[in-house]
């Protein structure tokens, strides 16, 4: 089946598109992938529409809300067409849409998860079955509604050498497991480049700190990354998610730019080695993927902090800024032949279980 996969995800840097062959198994052919950023502006209505939605005992009207979700949606539409354009197929080629939309809240603590974006309105525009809301069906039979990607990763990884660790790094990091038998063990790490980018931005430094450079320049406050290493989330076994809203960057606030980005840099990094407690091997090898993958003194210190190999999944022959919206479209697929995209190991849902809402044109 012909699929695409969007993806608007917690580094709130844009929209990212990829069409796939797949059979939704095994069979897995990458075709094309278009990245659309987010002008500055709106970025700045999706954070504080995030901020809103984090305050709301559940999910509901929100006038700011409404509105960024009207114009997220309307910007997946133009991300989509681009796509088919620029892979020269049509509408009629594609089979299904597996639509992420943008979460704006994630409290599976309450039972909800909230995912911004209009199905029917893209399934209209292009004819094409769409399914979304991949994630609340898994939390509401108990699970963490994340990570999702773990059963793409397991496709992907089936020539390599198990066990094996992939490594997402996004605006929050979360690490899969693939054990020798195919086992799947997932969960979030902590923050990526959340926090780096929200420090970056505080300070007009930039939107994010390109390659690591500034967080290079300066010198992790090892007292103040002790300090954030203390909260007890982090040693929370898995199953467990985490909201990037649920840290900030106030622990690290009157150091100089460069000394607070070295320090938030190292909070990834130690919390990915800290993660490593959690699962049955240490890996010898942690093959990366996302955005975080660019940032040089991020991987230098995930290398020293974990003690691991740590290496782009690009060495695979994978693509890793497309590797999420190519996992969307591989889960629409299994959800229309109901197969299960998440596991008692990956979000703890009790057994493993399909998901998400078919919208049809």
């Amino acid at each position: 089946m012909l699929a695409i996969g969007l993806m608007s995800g917690t580094s709130r840097d844009g929209i990212d598109a990829a069409l796939i062959d797949t059979d939704g198994e095994g069979a897995v052919t990458p075709l094309a992938f278009h990245a659309m950023p987010y002008d500055d502006g709106f970025r700045l209505r999706l954070a504080e529409a995030c901020v809103r939605a984090m305050a709301m005992e559940r999910p509901g009207f929100e006038p700011l809300i409404a509105s960024v979700e009207a114009e997220l949606t309307e910007r997946h539409v133009r991300a989509v067409a681009d796509l088919l354009g620029r892979s020269g197929h049509i509408a009629e080629d594609v089979d299904v849409i597996g639509f992420h939309g943008h979460t704006v809240a994630h409290r599976p603590d309450r039972r909800w998860t909230w995912q911004i974006g209009d199905g029917a309105a893209l399934a209209g525009a292009f004819g094409i079955a769409v399914v979304g809301d991949l994630r609340s069906a898994d939390v509401a039979a108990g699970g963490q509604g994340a990570p999702l990607l773990p059963v793409y990763h397991r496709a992907l990884a089936d020539p390599l050498e198990r066990p094996t660790a992939v490594l997402n790094l996004g605006g929050v990091a979360n690490v899969t497991f693939i054990g020798v038998d195919g086992t799947l063990i997932a969960f979030d790490t902590g923050m990526a480049s959340g926090l780096i980018d929200n420090w970056m931005q505080t300070h007009g430094a930039g939107a994010f700190d390109e390659g690591g450079a500034c967080a290079a320049r300066g010198t992790v406050d090892e007292g103040r990354l002790a300090m954030l290493m203390a909260d007890p989330w982090f040693d929370a076994p898995p199953p467990k998610s985490i909201d990037r809203e649920q840290f900030n960057t106030q622990a690290v606030s009157g150091l100089s730019v460069e000394d607070g980005a070295a320090t938030l840099t190292a909070l990834t990094a130690a919390s990915v080695a800290r993660a490593i407690h959690h699962l049955p091997r240490h890996p010898a090898t942690i093959h990366v993927a996302g955005g975080g993958r660019h940032n040089a003194t991020l991987m230098a210190m995930l290398a020293a902090r974990t003690g691991a190999a740590v290496v782009p999944v690009d060495g695979l022959g994978w693509d890793g800024d497309a590797l999420e919206a190519q996992g969307f479209a591989y889960m629409a697929v299994r959800s229309l032949r109901g197969l299960p995209i998440s596991f008692p190991g990956t979000t703890g849902v009790p057994e493993p279980m399909t998901g998400g809402v078919l919208f049809r044109p």
